[in-house]
């Protein structure tokens, strides 16, 4: 009698607007240069949602979501070098670049012009095994977390990190829109650095002013409500074009705005004034390997993030994204594997 074939579970959407689907498939198999994982944990990100409101155009059909990505190698391609077997690792949204076009060669590979995105164009980790390329993974040997904590680091962290990073190292009063998974975390770095944070919520969403000024941010209120005190920089993690002018208003002459998602409703017309003076609109599109290396060797030096988690199981996944919709909880949501 043949021994039973190991097989892998994923959540898939089949297409934009539809639920996601539980399937069996067969163990994915790595390529050159590639290793599969064990998929430990993975954070739900809002960019999933956007995935499944069909407001990526690049995704591939059916798809496995997810882009934020703990887990064990437990296969080697053929040619892989630098992972190890057994080693726990991340996989981030940035899952390849074609490393030949003007932006990768200048050291740009988040806006290379053939990349490959977990979870969107390629499977991500809404499952219980992927496969990804090596020299994309980021090693996690020494980060002091489980899995469950440091899987929003792969993102929500990233993401955070390079739009902190673009705010600017003189931006010493900062307002964060939005204070969800990456706010949570990239307040608590830059609280860490000295800085001044302002959080800016949902109207209403008292618990997670809250939840801001635990944290340890100086105040806490509505989006709709004007800045306590001229702003730095301004950092959007909502993904709402209307909170632009906003921002831009709250933020002094020469400060900036940083648009930190990857889709954003549309941006109302507002006056120049709001723009004059040297102020500045920048968007953040997708992230590095410098960014990762960058990111997790600054949080070695500074006091332990508190990250906050809601557990699912992964056949809740679905819920899981209702839930994030419905802002049901404070931090990230975690699809657990095991």
């Amino acid at each position: 009698m043949n021994e039973p074939t190991e097989t892998s579970l994923a959540m898939v959407l089949r297409g934009a607007r539809q639920a996601l689907q539980v399937e069996r498939r067969p163990l994915p198999q790595p390529g050159a240069g590639q290793v599969r994982l064990r998929v430990r944990a993975c954070a739900v990100c809002r960019t999933d949602l956007h995935l499944q409101d069909g407001d990526l155009p690049m995704a591939r059909w059916p798809v496995v979501p997810g882009h934020e990505v703990v887990g064990t190698v437990d296969a080697l391609g053929a040619a892989t070098t630098g992972l190890r077997l057994g080693q726990r690792v991340g996989v981030p949204w940035l899952g390849g670049a074609c490393g030949q076009c003007r932006y990768c060669l200048a050291g740009q590979e988040n806006l290379c012009d053939a990349p490959q995105f977990t979870g969107c164009t390629r499977d991500g980790g809404f499952a219980t095994h992927i496969v990804a390329d090596a020299s994309f993974c980021v090693p996690l040997d020494h980060l002091a977390l489980d899995d469950a904590s440091a899987a929003p680091l792969l993102c929500a962290g990233l993401i955070g990190w390079r739009s902190l990073r673009l705010a600017g190292d003189d931006a010493r009063v900062l307002g964060l829109y939005g204070f969800g998974a990456a706010a949570h975390l990239i307040a608590q770095v830059a609280l860490a650095q000295g800085r001044r944070v302002h959080a800016f919520t949902r109207p209403g969403d008292t618990a997670a002013q809250q939840h801001a000024r635990a944290l340890g941010c100086t105040w806490a209120g509505d989006a709709d409500q004007p800045a306590p005190e001229p702003l730095d920089a301004a950092i959007l993690f909502a993904p709402a074009g209307e909170l632009v002018p906003l921002a831009l208003r709250a933020v002094r002459k020469g400060g900036r705005v940083v648009c930190g998602g990857i889709h954003m409703s549309d941006i109302p017309s507002f006056p120049y004034a709001l723009l004059w003076q040297e102020r500045q609109l920048l968007s953040v599109a997708n992230l590095t390997r410098a960014d990762a290396r960058e990111f997790f060797a600054a949080l070695q030096a500074l006091p332990p993030l508190r990250i906050h988690t809601t557990p699912y199981p992964l056949q809740a996944a679905q819920q899981a994204m209702d839930d994030l919709r419905a802002g049901r909880f404070q931090g990230a949501a975690v699809l657990l594997a095991e």
